[in-house]
């Protein structure tokens, strides 16, 4: 029958083990519901970073090329149209119908008075003769006049009579022309005319932008005697060239000088007179009148710059430009109307120009902002579906919670009724309760309704689990364990009718010796089987001893709250890293430094428990824990009678002291050599049975239990576990 009997518990205990197991992952499952969306979210994250950082070096790569080529095809065209120019101007100057007036107009500027050269000039037969040949060639090839200039920089001959026989107006060529009168055909890039011409929609003007293809006029000799220009207007096929190849509906290629002013129209006209950077009159454009500085801000948006025009940077592009450094730029910048661009640049040394091919930022990435855009909104779904799962978990626990606490308000759990609070800790509630079958009264501890988490259900497990296999009369008796189906756990001990030692010295000062040894001794009994059975209590204290009327017995010890026991060969300082298990002014040196502990790590608490029987103090008073650690480790006791003033039995308080060492080995081997030692104290006999029931008798009463006679009616349930960094102490409510 007790095979059968031992057996049907041990199935019992299975079941509810299973039970407790599959509501516990129930519970894992409900509050971690959140894990799934915001794991997904963080992996999708991820995996979006990386495809548009790849897509983004894709897409700028393509776009770096795509600009290259670009700026590449305007260049060769450039190029091709400039050779050809030169050529045809190169073979202008060497046909003999350019050359023999050339040669007889030198002549007539070297052999002619000053004051008569430019009428000379004027009426010479050459001149007509160069004219005659020259100007349908000019039409021709689209040509908008001539200038013909000898090495003194006086004009020879002219389209226009105005100027021949002048050197202040030829002047202006004069540095430029020394490669012509060496040999050299040159290009003269675009600069505002200080003579009257006529501008593109045929109005005179001055100031008009020219441009000039020179070469040198040869004498009989072969030597330079004078320069042919060749007037060129930019604004046609010079610029047109140019944008003849652009990108999207914002890109353009330009060119510009050495000056950074820009020498062929801008698409963006309109734009600058709109935003004041072009006077607004129909012959202005931006050749020649638009210098590419950065104004730093987006002029199109209606941002007006710090900074005057003329203290504006030249933009990054043509900086790096004019100094020779060809490149691409896909990151942006700024261009001269302040709108974010990408571009590529070069510089052709042998025109002195530089050319640039840009278009806006925003163009050039649409299709990448948009692929930017759609993440950001599959972000933003996949983030408000976590935060609303976050919210569905929560008000799912608090339902959880609101369950619980119904279960605990209806004051029925399973074969439970309970009857009255009892007390209350940091972890759990305890009620006086009863069996509905065997009215036998209990005292039932429940797990916080707020506090039913995996570490918390872990530990309480423990608990019970390490209680169930203490058998000793001096240690706590657990009846039952299990849970509701609204998930309270709970389990079930015995009632005990008495009070905490911490409640005995509150009402009733320091006790006398013998009653000290008395306490202890059943004490170090309960420790003595723990111990054996390789768990170490750490965390004994006054309040986690009653003593109680048992069995017709007075003054019996019961050893309460296993909540912090470990097997000795457990990790010790796995309850919370940095952090203290048990109550600071009972703790042991080697548990404050985090060190191993074994059973003399109790045997201190117990001599720490019989210092605070003894004198109603504790061993040490510091204002703060750091002050009460600091001591545990560092300073020695003041003996027991020091404290008091008076002497005392001094074998039990050798003992005391021997237990408060601050080496384990200084200290009593076990629990039961001190409990012998105990025993042979001089004062052990000093207190018996007879001594406790007549103490019961004076301060309880008969027939009076000390529950309804006593404020401090249980003990408490709170574990302490605090930080060696917390200013004061946390108590716990007896």
């Amino acid at each position: 029958m007790s095979r059968i009997a031992s057996t049907s518990r041990t199935h019992v205990s299975r079941l509810k083990s299973v039970a407790g197991s599959a509501l516990t992952a129930s519970l894992r499952v409900r509050k971690h519901l959140w894990l799934g969306p915001a794991l997904t979210t963080i992996v999708v994250a991820a995996v979006g970073w990386w495809t548009m950082r790849s897509v983004e070096t894709s897409v700028k790569a393509n776009l770096a090329s795509q600009l290259q080529s670009l700026l590449n095809a305007d260049v060769a065209g450039l190029e091709l149209w400039l050779t050809d120019q030169r050529s045809e101007t190169m073979a202008l100057g060497e046909d003999d119908r350019v050359r023999q007036p050339a040669i007889e107009l030198a002549a007539i500027a070297e052999q002619a008075d000053a004051s008569r050269r430019t009428a000379d000039l004027l009426t010479s037969e050459a001149l007509g003769q160069l004219r005659e040949h020259i100007t349908p060639w000019m039409e021709a090839h689209r040509v908008s006049g001539f200038v013909l200039i000898n090495p003194d920089s006086l004009i020879l001959a002219s389209d226009l009579d105005i100027g021949i026989g002048d050197a202040s107006i030829a002047s202006l060529f004069e540095d430029k022309l020394v490669p012509v009168f060496a040999g050299e055909t040159i290009l003269i890039p675009p600069f505002k005319s200080k003579l009257i011409h006529p501008d593109i929609d045929g109005t005179a003007r001055v100031g008009v932008p020219v441009m000039y293809l020179v070469a040198p006029v040869r004498n009989d000799d072969g030597e330079p005697i004078a320069a042919l220009g060749l007037r060129i207007r930019p604004e046609e096929e010079f610029t047109s060239i140019l944008s003849v190849a652009h990108a999207g509906q914002s890109g353009e290629t330009y060119a510009f000088n050495r000056e950074g002013v820009m020498i062929t129209n801008s698409r963006f006209d309109e734009q600058l007179k709109e935003n004041g950077m072009l006077p607004d009159e129909e012959h202005v454009r931006s050749l020649l009148n638009i210098q590419i500085r950065d104004p730093g801000v987006n002029l199109m948006t209606g941002k007006r710059p710090a900074k005057r025009r003329s203290e504006q940077p030249l933009t990054q592009m043509v900086a790096r430009a004019i100094e020779g450094d060809a490149g691409v730029d896909v990151n942006g910048y700024r261009d001269y109307r302040g709108v974010p661009v990408v571009g590529a640049w070069t510089w052709l040394p042998d025109y002195q120009i530089g050319m640039a091919t840009e278009f806006d930022a925003a163009e050039a990435f649409g299709p990448l902002n948009s692929i930017r855009t759609a993440f950001g909104v599959l972000t933003g779904l996949l983030i408000v579906t976590t935060l609303g799962l976050c919210g569905l978990t929560y008000y799912a626990s608090h339902l959880d919670l609101k369950v619980r606490q119904a279960a605990i308000e209806s004051r029925q759990l399973g074969q439970y009724s309970l009857d009255e609070k009892l007390g209350e800790g940091g972890m759990g509630v305890v009620y006086r309760a009863h069996h509905q079958m065997l009215h036998r009264p209990t005292a039932l501890k429940l797990l916080h309704a707020e506090r039913t988490d995996e570490q918390a259900l872990v530990r309480f497990e423990r608990e019970v689990q390490l209680t169930s296999q203490l058998t000793h009369p001096n240690t706590i008796a657990i009846y039952d364990y299990g849970h509701t189906a609204e998930g309270v756990f709970y389990y079930v001990m015995e009632y005990l009718n008495g009070f905490s030692l911490d409640s005995l010295i509150q009402k009733h000062g320091p006790q006398a010796e013998g009653r000290v040894i008395y306490i202890l001794r059943q004490l170090c009994d309960s420790l003595s089987e723990a111990h054996q059975l390789g768990m170490i209590h750490r965390d004994v204290k006054p309040a986690n001893i009653m003593l109680t009327q048992y069995g017709g017995l007075h003054d019996f010890v019961k050893l309460l709250d296993f909540g912090l026991v470990k097997p000795r060969d457990a990790d010790q300082n796995t309850t919370l890293a940095g952090s203290l298990t048990g109550t600071p002014l009972y703790l042991s040196p080697e548990a404050i430094r985090h060190e191993p502990l074994d059973a003399r790590s109790d045997l201190y608490a117990v001599g720490a428990v019989g210092y605070f029987l003894l004198t109603g103090t504790t061993v040490f008073e510091g204002r703060s824990i750091v002050d009460v650690c600091n001591d545990h480790v560092k300073t020695t006791p003041e003996k027991p009678s020091a404290r008091l003033g008076r002497t005392i039995d001094e074998d039990l308080e050798r003992l005391i002291l021997s237990c408060l060492e601050k080496q384990k080995a200084d200290r009593p081997e076990s629990a039961a050599v001190l409990e012998q030692e105990l025993a042979s104290c001089q004062s052990a006999g000093s207190w018996t049975r007879s001594s406790a029931k007549t103490w019961w008798q004076t301060n309880i009463g008969d027939g009076q239990s000390p529950a309804e006679a006593s404020p401090s009616r249980t003990s408490p349930e709170a574990t302490i576990i605090a930080s060696p960094t917390d200013e004061g102490f946390l108590r716990s409510t007896s």
